[in-house]
Order: C-alpha cells, then sequence, then structure tokens
C-alpha cells in the first residue's frame, strides 16, 4: 500500500503533546547570559547620546554594548534594479546615530538571569532629538514629508511598472462598463504561538560560532551571521529546533539574534535572547497594510476586457532580509489577476518607508489583499451589470491550461471552474439561498459570499529570478543514508515549524524506498547536517524539498537494486524494492533484505561490485522551471449580521480545496483550517494601529483582537485533485491557500447580508461599528 495519499498519525504529536519537545527557551547551557535591548522610545530621530553607566552598575549586568562597540556590518537587502525602481536601506544591527521606529535596538543588554536584564535594561539613558515622523503611506508621498533615508525619494524604496498593454486607455474608453475599488488592508502581526528567540555561544573545540534559533531559514540566517561578523561560513552553524510556528515572519534574518551571537563571540560567553510579547507585537516584523486603487473595464455579459491597479504597500523602516521592501509589491503587480483572463492590464506598484517596525512576509503574502481586489470587482460588476456574482466568475475563469497570462505567467491545469461549482452546489443543496431571503423577509441580515482564487507554490530559482533578487532562493538539496540496520535517515533544507514535515517526507521516502515509515528519520535544520538548503515559505516544501528527498530516496533506491542484482546474480531490471528487501522479479524467493544488503555494503566491501563504493548514501537536489506550480480553491461563507453589536457571525464556512496529490490529506486539512482562522482574523479582526507620534497602540493581547476557537467556525473542507506534472510526488503546495481566500469570501458575504443597505465595505478588517452604520442605512 502506497504511503502517499494516506493520512498517516503525525510522527512530532508523541514528542511534541508529552512535552518532550525541544524549544529555543528549553535550552540550558551553564553560564548563559541573558540578553534583551534598549529600544528607540521614539518614531523618528537622531540619537545624541547613550548612557550605559546606571545598567552596567545595575546588580546581575554583565555587559552592554552599543553599535560601536560591536562594530557589526549592516544588514543590506538587494534587488538588481535600477536606482529609479529601487533603493536600499543599510538596516544596522543596533541603531547608530539615526532611529526610524519605536523599538528600534539601539543597545543590548546582557545579564546573568532574565530579571536583572530587565532590570539592566531599564536603567538606560539615551537622548533623542526627534524629528517629525511619517506613519502612513499617505503622509509619506505627501509633498515635504520628512524622509526616513537621503536617498528614497518620496520615501520610496520600491517603484515598477511591470506590465502595460499597449492600447489599454482606448480598452477602458469603449467598455460597456468601468468598475472602480478602493481596498484598505490593515497592518498585522504574524504572531506565531512561540516568539522569536535565539542562543549562541562559541565552540572552541570546533572553532564554531553555535546558534540555536527558531527559524525558517537556517542557512540564510548562518550566511548573514558570518558575513556581519567577519567570519567564514564554516565557523557558523545555525541549528534550528522544533518551532512553534512561523507563519513568514521568521523566514527573513533578525536584528536581535544577530547581535545575541555577536555578543556570544565577543564574551565567549552563552548568550540566551527571548522576544517578550509586548516586543513581538510592537517591535518584531509586521505585514499586510496595502492600499489599492484599482479599475475594471467589462462587457455587457459580464467579461472583463482590462485591468488597471495601482498598488502602494507601507513597508515600515526597512527592508527584511533577504526578500526586500519589494515582497509584498512585487507579488502583488506579478498576481493580481489570479484565477482569471484579463486580456490587457496596467500596475504600478510601490514600497513606502514609514516610521513602523519593517515588514516581512506573512502567510499569504499580498494574496489575501489581491485576491480581495478581484473579487470585489467581480462583486461590483455583477451588481451593475444586474448578473449573478458567481455567473460573472464563471464566465472570466480560466479554464484551459496551460495558460500564459498577460501578466507572463504560466499556469499549470487546475481545478478552477470545478471548485466554484462544487462550492457553490453545496450552499444550494443545503437550503442557505432560501434562508437568506426568508431571514431578509424577517428584517435580518444574511449574505452569502465567495471567493475563488489560486496560489503559486514552489517558487524556483527561476521565479524569484524575476523580481531579481540578490539572493535568488529556489532549489533544494536532499540525501538519504541507510544504516546497518536498513533504516534510512534523510535530511533536507525545508524546516518545519508546525507543518508535519517528519512525517510527510517520511511517506515520501517510505513510497520511494518500499519500507515502513517507522523506519524513516527526517533531519532538518542543522546546517552542519544539511550542505545547502533555502528554508521553508511559499508553500516550498512538499513541491521543492519533497521533490528533492524524492530524488535522493531514488537513487538510494537505485544503489540497493544494483547491489542486490549484483549479489542475486541477475540484471538489474530483474529486480525490485519490495517490503524492506530487494526481491527477484522471476523468483520472489530469492531476496536480500535492506539489513543484509547494507551489511555487505559497509561490513563487507571485498564483496562489492568492482565499481561500487561502500557504504549507502544518494544526494539530489530539485527546482522548479519556470513559474511553478499553481494550487486554487473556492471558499463559500454564510454570514449573519447583529444589529446590536455590529458582530458578524459566521454560520457555515465551505473549502474546495485542490493541491494536487494530497501526500497526507489529514495535515492538507490542518493546513486549511489553520490558514482560514488567519484569513477570518484579517477579515475581522487583527490591526495594528499607531498613534500621531508613531506610538505603537497594540502592546497586548487587550489592544490587538486575536479570534478564539468561539469566533472560529466549524470548516468544512472537500478536495479534488489535479496533480502536478512536474514535481515528484503530484503535489502541489498547500501553506497558504486558506490565508488568502478567506478574507474575500468573509467581506463578501457581509457586502452581501448589507445588500439592501446599499453600502458596500472594501476594507479589512470590518469593524463592529462600520456594520453597525451600515445596517443603520437600512431604510
Amino acid at each position: 500500500m502506497s504511503w502517499v495519499g494516506r493520512s498517516a498519525a503525525r510522527r512530532e504529536d508523541p514528542r511534541l503533546l508529552s512535552g518532550h519537545g525541544r524549544f529555543v527557551d528549553d535550552l540550558h547551557v551553564p553560564g548563559t547570559l541573558h540578553a534583551q535591548f534598549v529600544r528607540s522610545t521614539v518614531a523618528h530621530g537622531t540619537v545624541t547620546g547613550v548612557d550605559l553607566s546606571a545598567t552596567l552598575a545595575t546588580p546581575g549586568v554583565v555587559a552592554a554594548f552599543t553599535a560601536a562597540d560591536l562594530d557589526l556590518g549592516d544588514i543590506t537587502a538587494i534587488l538588481d534594479r535600477p536606482p529609479s525602481e529601487f533603493v536600499p536601506t543599510a538596516m544596522p544591527v543596533l541603531a547608530r546615530d539615526r532611529v526610524r521606529y519605536v523599538g528600534e535596538p539601539v543597545a543590548v543588554v546582557l545579564a546573568g538571569n532574565p530579571y536583572a536584564v530587565e532590570d539592566g535594561v531599564e536603567a538606560a539613558r539615551v537622548i533623542y532629538e526627534a524629528d517629525r515622523p511619517v506613519v502612513s503611506a499617505e503622509q509619506a508621498l505627501a509633498p515635504g514629508a520628512p524622509l526616513l533615508h537621503p536617498a528614497a525619494v518620496a520615501n520610496t524604496l520600491v517603484d515598477v511598472s511591470m506590465f502595460a498593454t499597449e492600447g489599454i486607455d482606448a480598452v477602458f474608453a469603449g467598455a460597456q462598463r468601468v468598475v472602480s475599488v478602493r481596498v484598505n488592508s490593515a497592518r498585522q502581526n504574524a504572531l506565531p504561538l512561540e516568539t522569536r528567540g535565539a542562543v549562541a555561544s562559541w565552540d572552541p573545540r570546533e572553532e564554531q560560532l553555535v546558534v540555536h534559533t527558531c527559524t525558517q531559514v537556517p542557512h540564510l540566517v548562518r550566511t548573514l551571521l558570518a558575513e556581519c561578523l567577519c567570519l567564514d561560513e564554516r565557523a557558523v552553524r545555525v541549528i534550528a529546533p522544533d518551532m512553534g510556528g512561523g507563519f513568514g515572519l521568521k523566514c527573513v534574518v533578525g536584528r536581535e539574534e544577530l547581535a545575541a551571537a555577536a555578543a556570544a563571540l565577543r564574551l565567549r560567553r552563552p548568550v540566551k535572547w527571548i522576544e517578550d510579547r509586548r516586543d513581538a507585537l510592537t517591535a518584531s516584523f509586521l505585514a499586510r497594510e496595502q492600499h489599492y486603487d484599482v479599475r475594471a473595464a467589462f462587457d455587457e455579459d459580464g467579461r472583463m476586457l482590462a485591468l488597471d491597479a495601482g498598488i502602494v504597500c507601507d513597508m515600515g523602516a526597512y527592508s527584511c532580509y533577504p526578500f526586500t521592501a519589494g515582497i509584498e509589491p512585487l507579488m502583488a503587480s506579478a498576481e493580481l489577476p489570479g484565477v482569471y483572463r484579463v486580456p490587457a492590464y496596467r500596475v504600478r506598484a510601490r514600497a513606502v518607508a514609514t516610521n513602523k517596525a519593517p515588514s516581512a512576509p506573512y502567510r499569504g503574502v499580498s494574496r489575501p489583499q489581491i485576491v480581495t481586489v478581484m473579487e470585489r470587482l467581480m462583486e461590483r460588476a455583477a451588481r451593475e451589470l444586474d448578473l449573478d456574482p458567481v455567473e460573472v466568475r464563471r464566465r472570466n475563469l480560466i479554464t484551459e491550461f496551460p495558460y500564459t497570462g498577460v501578466n507572463e505567467v504560466t499556469y499549470d491545469p487546475g481545478s478552477y471552474l470545478e471548485s466554484l461549482d462544487f462550492c457553490e452546489r453545496l450552499l444550494r443543496d443545503e437550503g442557505w439561498y432560501e434562508r437568506r431571503e426568508a431571514a431578509a423577509a424577517e428584517g435580518r441580515h444574511v449574505g452569502i459570499g465567495y471567493s475563488c482564487f489560486n496560489e503559486r507554490t514552489g517558487y524556483g530559482s527561476a521565479a524569484f529570478a524575476k523580481r531579481k533578487m540578490a539572493v535568488v532562493p529556489g532549489f533544494d538539496l536532499a540525501e538519504a543514508r541507510m544504516d546497518l540496520s536498513g533504516t534510512v535517515t534523510v535530511t533536507t533544507g525545508t524546516m518545519s515549524h508546525g507543518q508535519s514535515h517528519e512525517t510527510t517526507m517520511a511517506q515520501i521516502v517510505a513510497d520511494r524506498l518500499r519500507l515502513d515509515i517507522a523506519q524513516v528519520k527526517i533531519h532538518q535544520g542543522d546546517t552542519d547536517r544539511v550542505p545547502y538548503g533555502f528554508g521553508t515559505f511559499a508553500s516550498r516544501s512538499a513541491t521543492i524539498g519533497g521533490s528533492a528527498v524524492a530524488r535522493a530516496a531514488s537513487a538510494l533506491g537505485d544503489r540497493l537494486l544494483r547491489l542486490a542484482a549484483y549479489l542475486l546474480d541477475t540484471t538489474g531490471d530483474n529486480v525490485e524494492l519490495h517490503d524492506g528487501s530487494v526481491r527477484r522479479r522471476d523468483d520472489h524467493g530469492r531476496a536480500l533484505t535492506y539489513r543484509e544488503l547494507a551489511e555487505v555494503a559497509y561490513l563487507k566491501a571485498h564483496l562489492l561490485p568492482k565499481d561500487a563504493e561502500p557504504g549507502l548514501t544518494a544526494s539530489a537536489s530539485f527546482d522548479v522551471q519556470g513559474d511553478g506550480t499553481f494550487s486554487n480553491a473556492a471558499h463559500g461563507v454564510v454570514v449573519e449580521l447583529h444589529p446590536g453589536t455590529g458582530q458578524v457571525e459566521i454560520l457555515r464556512y465551505v473549502c474546495v480545496e485542490d493541491c494536487g496529490v494530497a501526500i497526507n490529506p489529514q495535515v492538507v486539512e490542518g493546513q486549511c483550517r489553520g490558514g482560514i482562522a488567519q484569513g477570518i482574523a484579517g477579515a475581522l479582526f487583527e490591526r495594528v494601529t499607531y498613534d500621531a507620534q508613531g506610538e505603537p497602540e497594540c502592546v497586548s493581547f487587550i489592544d490587538y483582537k486575536v479570534p478564539t476557537a468561539c469566533e472560529i467556525p466549524d470548516i468544512e473542507i472537500h478536495h479534488l485533485q489535479t496533480p502536478c506534472a512536474f514535481t515528484e510526488s503530484g503535489a502541489k503546495g498547500a501553506g497558504e491557500g486558506g490565508t488568502i481566500g478567506a478574507p474575500a469570501a468573509v467581506l463578501n458575504s457581509v457586502n452581501d447580508a448589507l445588500r439592501s443597505t446599499g453600502v458596500e465595505l472594501d476594507d479589512t478588517p470590518i469593524r463592529p461599528e462600520t456594520v453597525q452604520r451600515a445596517i443603520g442605512a437600512c431604510p
């Protein structure tokens, strides 16, 4: 029986659920110093003095360092684009003469216990000459606005016009109907359960700096650590233990882990930094604050003729490494058309610097916003043309594959129309349309909304190269090694932070080698054990990492077959892998177990064929050529709006998804449900705000509303399957789809519930007071 396609129990669960997981904060090394940071209390200004004398006199404090003390290189993320399109920002590990957001680290304090280090931080005195802050994209672009970076004219870090179809203005001029939307999404915090952290120490025996950190990208952390500390990469080892969530926040390299490592190197003592929740809410990487001004031309039948978009992304004070401030605007402009046929397209996308914490990728990266934009356009066109909104979608969906869009992206086969039809049929068969009309007759506000979308997964080197990143992630490496007992250890360059890699990767290996999943061990997250890898983000683990693992396992299987054919005195095409052994096809009674073959490979090398090397190890790589693969889904949502409170109650949530071959359907459903929960959070609850002076207003969970199990409904998931033709298992990625589709579906359902009021909402999150005002407009 094949392991791929089975809902095998998660192999991680016994360890994690019994409290035997090992997270960064679980690491206790004798003599460890605890690190915390003196952080800027002003959003924009000059540092005129730093006095750490009281800090150093604080009981328990061992050391305190400023930027001048550590003398580290800057963190500079680069796009290979002309200055008119991209302005790099040099982000110092510790601020030097300027601060650009509240919470920016100015000094690091080290003490023998976590209480003393907090006292030391409070004792520090920093003198600022405050400047006028820029706290919104609108302010940043206004004439005469203060500049965060002298080279960034109008505070613009990225300004690209990637597509401009010739004659598009004439298309708009001759269109039957032109509809417009202005969509704004609030700043959000990825908010993983485990905050960021690092434990760094110097290993004198290996002459190596060892850094345990909760990161999605161990090798990129090593690369930047070596660069900033002027060390050979061999002299840096990064280990990512168990990790309590990442969601993209941890796929960039943070200043604090570099500073902690630099302090450990300088003092030759272990240093531990664990981010507290206040810092995580106010000074960590944020995301999502985007503004869209979009119009679309339609013919009388509701078919889109042209799309024209202006996109502004508020990226905070600096570019993140390695993706740069281009991560959101470049994603948005390249993928805005999504699942729809768009004959003509023009877009301008900008990344703007403001006096806020920098932005980083967050699950979905701009796609929740661009899907919201396209789905609002479909809804608005349907209303203005008096057409059914689902039918308008059908008339515009891509149905013939492969399809190369006006955005120069080629889409592989998917079930765009099938998933929408399935989703709508489920809600119709359950009678929700009749219930909606009955509710309206009673004066209640019930609405039905949909979203259709795709998720590009498995971005290979070619896809990332289009962004012109100086660091081009894409490929992945894997190694499979069989030991004397016949069990297999596999290394992968991906990094799990809750996606069940120890299970799904083992399922792939077990299939390729025809053995039990219990005989496979997956290792990840250690730069000394894995030659190189780009980690886990952009739903690349199953598609790219899993394909590399599959190839390595197959290569190991080929070695076993060649050795067994020689020892069984037959040809290579007359042997097969079967249940932990290699047997002759013409005589199943003649077989050698993997243990027997390993004994020859390791202990009896004199019995090997003359051209065979001892041992049983194989390695492989995988990269996606072209534009990657696309998962897709349709979401259907039913809501009721409560006039007295403005509460949006979700009555029904249906997801019909297609991620190709589901290696482990139970894991895929977990990814969908978790993603949808985060998407609902963005649609209804989560919003990071600042006051006029750039002071964060969301400093605890009292201020930053996070949904609980009470607010997240039961979610019904159905699976379609369009296998990917160029990944090894036929899988497409499934990590981000739930988050991408949920905001648009919820927003559309709310607007449908408000259909009698004449009010339409386009911004997220949807505030209760906004719903109350809209209901109040009902005649």
